[in-house]
């Protein structure tokens, strides 16, 4: 999840200097937050009007719990480089040996310092690029890696072809990482090709084909935490039961955008 929504940040503020780890979800996926935390037994869940976050901003709890973590299972996209970042931060800090002054030079070259172009995750050196099958993302590419993925970047839709057919459909976008969507294609046995949308400046992984729909359906099932869960069912089982129905597609459409929008209760289709 930390590489779909996962934020690292070194932050100057009154002559002080923090360090954050954090996950925002939109507020209806609160559950997935919450989930998080029990999980690691450490940090905060806040929420306002339209998202919810989790964060860690301690810095003993980011060095025994954080750092594990992602020295263990390092991040498939650009975000490892801001993880990097942090913990050289970290370490910077903590480091009696080094002056304010010197402190304060160290980390403010650090917090500006730009991702380069075309900048792949170290992750991505295990394997030959451009991946070519499911066999290239062996110890690379996890289920669960996935799953929480899905959670934080996928999108479960119905969508109309024309005036009398409604079909269900999965998307994920990306600004950088295309090889990051092209492993999911490739596990998740989608034909589509990875595009980039000049206009929106991102890549996209999107398909409507009902095989590749029946893969997601099957990969998926009983894997989710949060509120995508949910979001997931509902579309999976109008698959089974719905398919070639135009006006229940539509209902079960209505419902999937209410679900997002206005937080619905739910319960009646988990």
């Amino acid at each position: 999840m930390t590489d779909g929504d996962g934020t690292f940040s070194i932050v100057y503020q009154n002559g002080k200097w923090s360090l954050a780890y954090k996950i925002a979800l939109s507020r209806y996926n609160l559950r997935a937050l919450f989930y998080i935390k029990k999980q690691l037994g450490v940090g905060s869940v806040t929420k306002d009007n339209t998202k919810g976050q989790f964060f860690i901003r301690d810095r003993k709890k980011l060095e025994s719990v954080i750092f594990p973590i992602f020295d263990k299972y390092p991040l498939l996209t650009s975000k490892q480089f801001n993880y990097l970042k942090l913990k050289q931060a970290f370490y910077v800090l903590e480091d009696s040996s080094l002056t304010k002054d010197e402190k304060d030079k160290k980390l403010f070259a650090l917090k500006t310092q730009s991702i380069p172009d075309n900048y792949i995750s170290p992750s991505w050196n295990k394997t030959q690029l451009p991946l070519k099958s499911i066999s290239d993302l062996t110890g690379i590419m996890t289920k669960p890696w996935l799953v929480g993925f899905i959670e934080a970047e996928g999108s479960f839709y119905l969508v109309s072809k024309d005036s009398t057919r409604i079909v269900h459909g999965f998307g994920i976008t990306q600004k950088l990482d295309s090889v990051v969507l092209e492993g999911i294609r490739l596990i998740l046995h989608i034909s589509t090709a990875v595009n980039f949308k000049s206009k929106y400046n991102h890549y996209i992984l999107d398909t409507t084909n009902s095989r590749a729909v029946e893969n997601i359906i099957q990969y998926f099932r009983n894997t989710m935490k949060g509120m995508k869960s949910v979001e997931y069912r509902i579309w999976a089982r109008s698959y089974g039961k719905y398919k070639g129905d135009y006006l229940k597609l539509s209902e079960t459409r209505n419902i999937l955008r209410k679900l997002k929008t206005k937080l619905l209760e739910i319960s009646d289709f988990s």
